[in-house]
């Protein structure tokens, strides 16, 4: 964050090339000033040792702890032999082994009474956990040289414990902090003086030091309230700045007539909306009656009318004369909003044809795979303006796609695009036209400031009449194979009353899936004695054996993102028509897919799916009258984190409680997909919904600087922050409005 020579120096150049480049290649670091914002994730005290009771499986830990006892066995008829060594804390046990010549010197070191740091993968050997060959380092100062050492190299009395890998542990991390601490009094303090002294922030220089080598657990507190209100209110700064910058453009005001084309479109809607939906829709109407391009993001429950409410903005500005684009992540989403579109539309659709209404106009569909003739038409319909309306993919950002006045841009499932795909498309209208963002992913206030804090947000939460509740329950396939066969009763029932079902695998499961899945014979092999015993979990191996199996006799038709896109549009189609019962799928279904007489849902290996993800597929079901049905089934083990995350999904259809809960049990970011890695790398300290209202005040705060001082003259300090962030963060993490 801090551009200043002592902070810029390479890390070879102070710890030595074998080092730096391992720091380089497992944590990212690279310069003095990456290691100094390289933060402890928490701290041993010693006197007080930590919970083995909590350790997670198959993750790198440090833990403090204290041997207990220590024993050689014998094995291999006494020609191998091994030291197996018990820690504990007070609140569990953990089991270490040591083999062959490796056991000599940890013999001599873990005596009973020691204590120690050790770092290792959490495994599993007969049922208990156990670390293999950790690394350790010893803290008792009286029992050996290296020991009284490794105490001295912490003065204060709280161990730091670095976020670690296995080629390089905690200690090590730390014993290359003592080496770049002092450039630390090198640091360029982004905050303004008058607001750090306003809200009593330590200077940064103390800061670092306090986060890196703390005394007391005040001097953590103190450090820690500084370094995250850096990095809010840098991020702030930066989205407030967007803002500011989007106030000075000019765009073409869009209000519709009061007797055109949305009128007439309102006035043969066989329902009402909902309150919400007038509410928002009022919100984006207003947006475009002014003259400074519209930057909204409209965020809603699956299910809740998103794409209702984008279709009216875009009849209003082609009512006004202009063009509106939708743009879309995929051909099958593409196709469908196509298809739902001119559905609901009607005669409102065939603007110039015979039949289409006075006030009609036409819509047309531009995908990749559309065929010469079909895709010369659609471009010839919109450079003349004889298309309104435009839904496409990737393909409507190409060069030779032109608009006659384009107006507005909806962008769908907005977290999917990149900043250059929106931008290349925004830069077709004759002036910037107005935005609308849509995500199905229902996302927590303090993420919404964080990640589309240059967005203004309208939040649809309310479910249209009609829509059915879900009912969710978890499988478990491994402990009750009973429940399984009872999940395909429950899909034959449902087609059996007239409904149809989907079933979503984790893969696809032909030639090139398999190659993929499998790179090595021993373990093809593996996987092929795993399927006596589970579900097979790819969709050409399911949709096969519920057609000759659990669901013989009804028609199974399967749907992937290997399939042509003719062929993917017509099994839709026919699904959609009600000709296929069950349709075997990949995640290709999860956004935008509407077909309201889907009534069931089973999703295999559901603990591979992320908790959004599950709520998203989930909502593909339930958009009838009849109640929907939705089936987790999985293996794993009724302890598991995995299948707490699934009861977590079951329990509750509310989306932003699921986020929440997925933004806790997960890294910073994941919860929106590809915006993971600019978030992770850029919010080290802060966590986003323990500190709402750090966020909410550096907005704020942000929001003032910029409008006092837009291009922060009188703070160079910010500014440099700023440029450091800009230029790592761009295009992954401020540019996702």
């Amino acid at each position: 964050m801090d551009l200043v020579p002592a902070l810029e120096e390479p890390l070879k150049k102070v710890l030595g090339p074998p080092t730096a480049k391992v720091m380089a290649e497992h944590l990212g670091l690279h310069t003095v000033g990456d290691l100094l914002h390289h933060y402890p994730r928490r701290y041993a005290e010693r006197g007080e040792l930590t919970r083995l009771a909590e350790l997670p499986l198959d993750e790198h830990v440090t833990v403090v702890a204290q041997v207990a006892t220590a024993r050689v066995l014998r094995f291999n008829g006494g020609s191998g032999q091994r030291l197996e060594v018990t820690i504990t804390d007070g609140s569990g046990q953990l089991q270490l082994v040591f083999f062959g010549r490796g056991i000599h010197k940890p013999h001599k070191d873990l005596l009973p009474g020691t204590r120690a740091m050790f770092a290792g993968k959490v495994g599993v050997f007969n049922r208990k956990m156990q670390l293999a060959h950790p690394a350790y380092q010893l803290l008792n100062a009286d029992s050996s040289q290296e020991a009284a050492e490794a105490v001295g190299s912490w003065a204060g009395a709280l161990l730091p414990i670095y976020p670690a890998t296995a080629k390089l542990e905690s200690w090590k991390i730390a014993k290359a902090v003592d080496l770049v601490l002092p450039s630390a009094q090198e640091a360029v303090d982004p905050l303004p003086g008058s607001l750090r002294e306003g809200r009593g922030l330590v200077p940064l220089t103390e800061a670092l030091l306090k986060i890196h080598r703390p005394h007391t657990k005040d001097d953590i507190a103190d450090a820690r309230a500084r370094l995250k209100w850096d990095e809010a209110f840098v991020l702030q700064v930066a989205l407030a700045r967007r803002r500011f910058a989007d106030t000075q453009l000019t765009a073409v005001a869009r209000e519709p007539k009061p007797d055109g084309l949305l009128t007439a479109f309102d006035a043969k809607l066989p329902f009402t909306l909902t309150d919400g939906q007038q509410k928002v829709s009022k919100e984006i109407f207003d947006d475009l009656a002014t003259e400074h391009p519209m930057h909204r993001l409209l965020q809603g429950e699956v299910g809740s009318g998103k794409t209702m409410v984008a279709l009216r903005a875009m009849l209003a500005v082609v009512d006004a004369g202009g063009q509106a684009a939708m743009l879309a992540p995929t051909e099958v989403l593409a196709q469908q909003h196509h298809r739902s579109i001119t559905e609901m539309m009607g005669e409102l659709a065939e603007g110039g044809m015979l039949g289409g209404s006075e006030h009609s106009t036409k819509v047309v569909l531009l995908t990749g795979s559309m065929g010469t003739a079909a895709r010369k038409h659609a471009l010839l319909d919109l450079v003349t303006g004889e298309a309104g309306l435009v839904i496409g993919t990737h393909a409507l950002i190409e060069d030779k796609v032109q608009f006659h006045d384009l107006g507005l841009v909806v962008v769908d499932e907005q977290h999917r695009f990149g900043v250059e795909q929106r931008d290349a498309l925004r830069s077709k209208g004759k002036q910037p036209p107005h935005l609308l963002v849509m995500t199905a992913t229902p996302i927590p206030r303090t993420v919404a400031m964080t990640v589309f804090g240059d967005l203004e947000t309208s939040v649809l939460d309310q479910l249209p009449a009609g829509r059915s509740p879900i009912a969710s329950h978890v499988v478990p396939a491994a402990d009750k194979p009973h429940f399984l066969s009872r999940a395909w009763e429950r899909v034959r029932e449902e087609v059996g009353k007239g409904h149809q079902a989907y079933v979503v695998c984790p893969r696809i499961g032909d030639d090139e899936d398999e190659k993929a899945a499998s790179k090595s014979k021993a373990k093809k092999k593996s996987a092929e004695d795993e399927a006596e015993k589970r579900p097979p979990l790819a969709v050409l191996d399911v949709a096969d054996e519920l057609a000759h199996g659990a669901l013989q006799g009804l028609k199974v038709e399967v749907l992937h993102g290997r399939m042509h896109p003719d062929d993917k549009d017509a099994v839709m189609r026919r699904f959609a028509a009600g000709e296929t019962d069950v349709l075997v799928a990949t995640t290709v279904i999860e956004v935008g897919v509407n077909v309201p007489n889907a009534t069931a849902m089973v999703i295999m290996d559901a603990d591979r799916f992320g908790v959004s993800q599950l709520h998203q597929l989930r909502g593909r079901v339930g958009r009838g009258a009849a109640p929907g049905l939705c089936l987790l089934v999985t293996e794993m083990p009724e302890a598991s984190p995995a299948r707490a995350r699934l009861g977590a999904v079951a329990s509750t259809l509310d989306g932003f409680e699921l986020s929440r809960i997925d933004l806790e049990q997960r890294r910073e970011g994941d919860v929106l997909g590809q915006a993971q890695s600019g978030v992770r790398s850029s919010l080290r300290m802060l966590a986003v919904i323990e500190d709402e209202e750090i966020i909410a005040e550096a907005r704020q705060e942000a929001t003032e600087v910029v409008a006092a001082d837009p291009d922060l003259e009188r703070l160079p300090a910010l500014r440099t922050a700023l440029d450091a962030l800009l230029d790592e963060e761009r295009e992954q993490y401020l540019d996702k409005g």
